[in-house]
C-alpha cells in the first residue's frame, strides 16, 4: 500500500518521490539542489573513469570530466516534487513508495 498524504482541503494524494537521477543525462545544472528545501540533494563530479568524487577533493579536481546531481539522503524527500518541475534534461526518475 503506497503512502498517501492529504491536501489542506483534505483531499488524498500519492506522493511522487525522488527514485534515481541518471547521471547520462543530468547536466549538472544544479536547479533541482537549489529549489530542495530538504537537502535530499547534492553536487558530485564524475571522472575520466566515470567514478563519482566530492567536488571538494583538490586532488581530482583537474580528472573531473563533468558534475552531476546524485541523491544525498533519499529519506528526507517528501515528494513534492519540485525538482521534477525544474529539471531541463528529465533526468530523474519519481514514483510512490510503499507504506512500512
Amino acid at each position: 500500500m503506497p503512502i498517501t498524504g492529504l491536501t489542506r482541503g483534505g483531499t488524498s494524494y500519492v506522493p511522487e518521490f525522488l527514485l534515481a537521477i541518471d547521471a547520462a543525462k543530468c547536466i549538472g545544472c544544479g536547479r533541482c539542489y537549489k529549489v530542495c528545501a530538504r537537502g535530499v540533494l547534492t553536487l558530485k563530479g564524475i571522472t575520466d573513469e566515470d567514478e563519482l568524487v566530492d567536488l571538494e577533493d583538490e586532488d581530482d579536481e583537474d580528472e573531473i570530466e563533468r558534475k552531476v546531481m546524485v541523491i544525498a539522503d533519499g529519506d528526507d524527500c517528501i515528494g513534492c516534487g519540485a525538482c521534477a518541475r525544474v529539471c531541463p534534461s528529465g533526468c530523474q526518475s519519481h514514483g510512490p513508495v510503499e507504506a512500512l
